[in-house]
């Protein structure tokens, strides 16, 4: 279904959820959407319009009593897909915010069932510019006629609209494969095998499109997992750039993310704590880590010595 636009680049119908029933964030939490008809119905039973404002301001100021204005309200939601969609009456504020590509991405708040991880409710969503959830861009130029295209380059290369980029690619590798061998051979070409050279280029060029989409979507979770590694103190910041470097090679985040799991701590947290006063950071270098473990000193009474070295 096209996206459905009030102004430009203002959308009505805002994806709420990627397609279920397994979902998971860029910081590696996962749930599960395994009723999204229920989550629907959730909402129409609650009888009242749900807020739309700027980094969930509606959970996080709102319940310290500080003003959390909303810039939108989601008025209606249906299932698209295995995805949750929301029907938005933006504010001129919000309109404003999403329109100048101030905010680019929706976050949606929501409960689930700890255990399972089932979502059961919607509470609210956030405009933001660093989104968990993998859900396209609000304001994309074009993005209506963009939807629209890749529908018929899929279509054209006889595939389900949602298949991936790379169902697109192999059909397209099948397509030349088919075509060298038609011109190799004496016989007539099989018409069954081929598409005009206009929806095979078009197709070339979705893919390319395909491509870059795909390789951005890697960068963000590289630099993702890095920031999340030096926020939890197991890689020194001054090190941030040979890691994202040896992430982006193949198989790296993979990798990366196994190694980190089990990592240790070896510098203090970021002295900006969310909600908290400023942290004393005691942060060591990977040496002085080293060092203490070969001495067998903590790396605390080891920082904290340093410290007063330095101010004597």
């Amino acid at each position: 279904m096209a996206l459905n636009f009030l102004d430009a680049d203002v959308p009505e119908w805002i994806q709420l959820t990627p397609r279920g029933p397994g979902i998971e964030g860029r910081d590696g939490r996962k749930w599960v959407l395994a009723n999204p008809e229920a989550v629907v119905a959730a909402f129409r039973d609650h009888g009242a319009d749900l807020p739309i404002d700027m980094e969930h301001s509606t959970q996080i100021k709102a319940s310290k009593g500080e003003p959390a204005p909303a810039v939108g309200w989601i008025k209606d939601m249906e299932v698209r897909e295995g995805e949750l969609w929301a029907r938005v009456h933006w504010t001129d504020e919000g309109r404003m915010r999403v329109s100048d590509r101030q905010y680019r991405y929706i976050s949606p708040a929501f409960t689930f069932e700890k255990a399972s991880g089932e979502i059961l409710k919607m509470v609210s969503a956030g405009l933001t510019n660093n989104p968990n959830l993998h859900l396209a861009a609000l304001n994309r130029e074009g993005a209506e006629e963009e939807i629209e295209m890749d529908k018929a380059v899929l279509e054209a290369l006889g595939l389900a609209t949602n298949a991936s980029a790379a169902d697109a690619v192999v059909a397209i590798n099948k397509l030349k494969e088919d075509k060298a061998t038609a011109l190799n051979s004496a016989a007539s070409p099989d018409t069954d095998k081929f598409v005009p050279m206009e929806t095979h280029q078009l197709a070339l060029n979705k893919v390319a499109g395909f491509e870059k989409v795909e390789k951005d979507r890697e960068d963000e979770a590289v630099n993702a997992a890095v920031d999340q590694a030096v926020a939890d103190g197991k890689i020194a910041p001054a090190n941030k750039d040979f890691y994202l470097a040896a992430c982006r090679a193949e198989g790296g985040l993979e990798r990366f993310a196994a190694t980190m799991k089990d990592a240790p701590v070896i510098a203090a947290p970021s002295d900006l704590d969310e909600g908290g006063p400023a942290k004393t950071s005691k942060a060591l270098t990977d040496e002085q880590v080293a060092a203490c473990r070969a001495l067998g000193m903590d790396e605390d009474d080891y920082a904290t010595a340093l410290a007063e070295e330095k101010s004597a």
